[in-house]
């Protein structure tokens, strides 16, 4: 009686025909093969969620794809030290352009991105100034140690930023157009390394967002405190830019 309610129970799991089938030939129901056993589980986790969360904005803000995983992001990059100058005539003196550059106080006012400037302490061709840059996803807090010779230099160098390993500004004026006594030959650079691989990852959008921009929004304050820039001949104008 058992085997007949096991046959039927099992004949139930099999299609009509090939039910009456077996129960003919063999006189019991087919059993239904085991199932096969589990296959091992694998956890995929989106590398995402071990990544800090200022790793995940800046994934985000830098557009780099969300499927890469954490040592593919890393991997293809290089904490290398990053350099950018430019060379320029401009229609100001090498005084107004000395006045507008080490005047580190107002730079919260026309720099691009910059929060903050306060001068804590100043003596003759030197001062010191907390700054705040801010560029998404990153804010940087940092001292810069001004020194300058006027009219001819201004250098800036971070102290004790906790983004920049280093950070280096210098401005260099001299004479422009002979022709043109209100003139002057502006040399800026910068050169910058990021402590952090994840922060290298900032260093396109840190050129194309803050250091390209600099030396025209000085123009522009130029303009602001001292006029209409001297006009200067087309063929007498030349600006060279570097990058490495």
């Amino acid at each position: 009686m058992a085997s007949g309610r096991m046959a039927s129970a099992g004949a139930r799991r099999l299609p009509g025909g090939t039910r009456a089938a077996a129960q003919r030939c063999c006189g019991f129901a087919l059993r239904p093969a085991p199932p096969p056993p589990p296959r091992p589980m694998r956890f995929l986790t989106p590398c995402s969620l071990f990544l800090p969360r200022a790793a995940r904005v800046l994934v985000a803000e830098v557009g780099l794809p969300p499927s890469r995983s954490f040592m593919g992001f890393a991997a293809p990059f290089t904490n290398k030290r990053k350099a950018y100058s430019e060379r320029r005539i401009m229609g100001y003196s090498m005084q107004e352009m000395f006045e507008v550059v080490s005047n580190v106080q107002e730079y919260r006012e026309f720099v691009p991105w910059c929060k903050k400037s306060l001068v804590v302490s100043s003596r003759k061709g030197h001062l010191k100034a907390q700054l705040e840059v801010g560029f998404p996803p990153i804010v940087e807090r940092y001292t810069s140690a001004v020194s300058m010779v006027k009219p001819h230099m201004v250098k800036a160098v971070c102290t004790d930023g906790k983004l920049f390993n280093h950070l280096e500004t210098i401005w260099r004026f001299s004479p422009g157009i002979p022709a043109y006594p209100r003139t002057c030959t502006v040399d800026f650079s910068i050169s910058f390394e990021f402590r952090s691989l994840l922060h290298s990852q900032l260093a396109t959008m840190f050129f194309d967002e803050v250091v390209k921009q600099n030396v025209a929004a000085f123009e522009r304050r130029a303009a602001t405190k001292f006029g209409p820039e001297t006009a200067i001949p087309r063929e007498l104008m030349f600006h060279e830019v570097h990058q490495t």
